[in-house]
């Protein structure tokens, strides 16, 4: 395990060992960190892993940190809360998996809210370089820090949210975005492979190099607030789930395990599809992490805080 960053954290509970409980696992046992899982096929996997230690019933040693994997059911989610206090007390931290649940509704009931909090891994999660850590409406801020920090210990950049909103950040940015792809193309303006296109050669590679908001201080706000007062106005601002993707879902049109969504994927390797995206993703995650480290003497502008940004 890596010296630093420091964390009090050396003990984790995956709870639930499906997809992406697996994944999670994975990265903090090859960091060096301990790790148990808690699963109803404990029986059939006590042999699938070497370093990872299976119970049907949630062991009896405290772990220093539980995270949460169960489908996204804030009922269930919640009785699995109270089963973690009713054995563990307040001693460790309990963190949901959730991509999208409101916090501040999953903490309801809790005994111990102050131990809650948010971890938000993205697909695959072995290949993804960032996990999102938010604290739960009662978590403090040194706990959430502590998470963050055996995140980093795992591998991982981490971005830190110190108050709950739903969503996180990244899926907030990425349906605002797909919001207003998903009514061009029901419209008739674009469809799905323009819209890759244009995202795959044009913004996201702008957003590798610069990000999202330095790359509007280099292009210069004048012309971006210019452009704000004329496009804002007509972008698709309704409030609601955008009906194509919900009738789409009705008809069992629900992407590549389907053979079919927005593109027709019948007759295609669906193994390969996945292990290339996995394959490509860590690439490109490797190239970027290998780029900003020789750009590491290089002299980085201060991002400004909140309180500046809002002066009149």
């Amino acid at each position: 395990m890596n010296e630093f960053p420091r964390t009090s954290i050396k003990k984790i509970l995956i709870y639930g060992y499906g997809v992406m409980g697996e994944a999670v696992a994975r990265t903090f046992v090859k960091s060096g960190f301990e790790v148990s899982v808690f699963s109803s096929r404990a029986d059939e996997l006590s042999d699938s892993e070497k370093n990872l230690t299976f119970h049907k019933k949630l062991p009896s040693e405290v772990p220093d940190l539980v995270i949460e994997f169960v489908p996204e059911d804030i009922v269930d989610k919640q009785k699995v809360y109270q089963q973690i206090e009713s054995s563990y007390g307040g001693e460790p931290l309990i963190a949901t998996g959730t991509s999208g649940l409101d916090l501040i509704v999953l903490a309801k009931g809790l005994k111990y809210p102050e131990r809650f909090l948010g971890v938000h891994y993205f697909m695959p999660a072995e290949s993804t370089a960032v996990v999102e850590v938010m604290a739960g409406p009662n978590c403090k801020p040194e706990d959430v820090d502590d998470v963050s920090n055996a995140m980093k210990c795992s591998g991982k950049e981490t971005v830190v949210l110190y108050q709950p909103v739903v969503g996180f950040l990244i899926n907030r940015l990425q349906h605002i975005i797909l919001h207003e792809c998903y009514y061009l193309i029901e419209n008739g303006v674009a469809g799905p492979g323009d819209i890759d296109m244009s995202a795959r050669m044009m913004l996201g590679p702008r957003m590798c190099i610069n990000g999202l908001i330095k790359q509007k201080d280099i292009s210069g706000l004048k012309i971006h607030a210019d452009a704000q007062r004329s496009i804002v106005p007509n972008l698709h601002s309704i409030d609601t789930p955008n009906p194509m993707i919900q009738n789409m879902v009705k008809r069992g049109e629900c992407g590549l395990g389907d053979g079919k969504g927005f593109y027709d994927w019948s007759d295609i390797d669906i193994k390969n599809i996945r292990s290339q995206s996995g394959i490509r993703l860590s690439r490109l995650t490797e190239f970027l992490r290998g780029e900003s480290e020789k750009e590491s003497g290089v002299l980085e502008p201060r991002s400004r805080s909140r309180k500046e940004l809002l002066k009149e």
